[in-house]
């Protein structure tokens, strides 16, 4: 994986997290990074805005930075930094500190991770976040999720002004007729940079009167569950399976089985069905929701207040990559079931690494004869990763297009 970053005389080392599991052909920025960077500092040769050091004034605003390169490149800025991702946190603070840029005299937060002199906050954070005064400039990486780019937008709308500059960035295929729709709809006149190493720049001119927008997230849809009750579902806007259950989960919840005594990990839990499923299965089982998306455990805590208000002090709800959070702690929950759905994306990279760690982390925190149950695409050949870490898979279910493969913990 190439980890250094030289640009406009400028050099840093960065790494996507966890660098380890990484492919050695992907790398922690892109072009549409150096795009905007170069943009950005020519405005800011020109004086076109001034932007002052130390603790952040609420100047300037950074959204969906992907592994943390535009949070190093400005961190002398002190910026807000806005993501719904715990890996895109975590990227950033590697990065800050892989290349001096953290302030170490930040001990407020001794279990947090330390990003200071940028200032991080969640999607669902920034979702009632107001900074102090209005931001001169606002930097938006276009997300995989339109519906995350809207949120985002709606909630621009609470504390921008006619002066705020809004410029986004992304790859040519992403910036989409809807995207500029989105600016156009939410912010203002929208116009677009001329392509340059396949990405370009959006230019957002905010309206001088913006009427504050209703958001149409979450969306609700209802399934049944194993039970034969039905379930309402809620979804924030960057979760997965938003619309509607997905075909994994539909054929999951069919064949579920979960004791009293059962302490049940949903693994890459989305909004949460897996889980809160559990909960009607077996009342009394302790269930733990993990997601790296905090809009998503954001879906899954609503759905468990949903459904089953009385069982909340049953679950917990844990941002992180794969199970590492869990497996770092002093005294790990004695996990006897594990449900999980692998996701085969990062970003907009296609990937088997997430996969992998799930099911090694899996085999790592599971108790003895502990179980993993898992659901994917036919193609995907996860029984073929189970057997070398588990010594074999059943095969539990499967239709023409998805099978649920079981494995114990020896």
């Amino acid at each position: 994986m190439n980890t250094e970053f030289i640009f406009a005389d400028r050099q840093f080392s960065l790494i996507r997290y966890p660098e380890k599991h990484q492919h050695i052909s992907l790398q922690a920025w892109d072009s549409a990074d150096e795009l905007i960077i170069e943009h950005i500092e020519s405005l800011l040769s020109e004086g076109a805005f001034q932007i002052g050091t130390g603790e952040s004034d609420g100047s300037m605003m950074i959204f969906n930075d992907d592994f943390g390169a535009l949070g190093c490149w400005f961190s002398h800025l002190a910026p807000y930094w806005i993501s719904d991702s715990y890996i895109s946190l975590r990227s950033l603070h590697e990065n800050l500190k892989a290349n001096q840029l953290l302030d170490t005299s930040d001990t407020d937060k001794l279990n947090a991770l330390k990003t200071a002199p940028v200032q991080t906050l969640t999607s669902v954070e920034s979702s009632t976040f107001t900074p102090a005064k209005a931001p001169q400039i606002i930097v938006v990486k276009v997300p995989r999720a339109l519906a995350l780019l809207e949120q985002q937008l709606i909630d621009l709308q609470k504390y921008i002004t006619p002066d705020t500059q809004i410029i986004a960035t992304g790859k040519v295929k992403a910036i989409t007729k809807s995207v500029l729709n989105l600016f156009e709809r939410y912010i203002g006149p929208t116009t677009t940079s001329l392509a340059k190493k396949k990405s370009r720049l959006i230019f957002a001119s905010p309206r001088p009167s913006l009427k504050q927008a209703d958001s149409p997230y979450p969306t609700r849809w209802q399934c049944k569950s194993t039970t034969g009750i039905t379930l309402t579902i809620d979804n924030l806007a960057n979760t997965f399976a938003r619309q509607s259950l997905d075909i994994g989960a539909r054929i999951m919840l069919e064949h579920m089985t979960v004791s009293a005594n059962d302490v049940v990990v949903d693994l890459g839990c989305g909004n949460g069905v897996l889980g809160v499923n559990a909960l009607s299965l077996a009342p009394d089982a302790k269930v733990i929701f993990v997601d790296e998306s905090y809009m998503a455990l954001e879906s899954a805590r609503l759905n468990v207040l949903n459904n089953f208000p009385d069982k909340i002090d049953q679950c917990e709800f844990v941002a992180s990559n794969c199970l590492e959070t869990l497996l770092q702690r002093e005294y790990k929950p004695a996990v006897t079931k594990i449900l999980c759905n692998p996701p085969f994306h990062q970003q907009n990279a296609i990937t088997d690494h997430i996969a992998w760690q799930m099911f090694t982390d899996s085999r790592d925190l599971l108790i003895k004869s502990g179980h993993l149950v898992v659901v994917g695409n036919r193609h995907l050949d996860y029984h073929i990763k189970l057997k070398k870490l588990f010594g074999g898979a059943k095969v539990l279910a499967s239709d023409k297009k998805f099978v649920i493969l079981g494995t114990a913990k020896r």
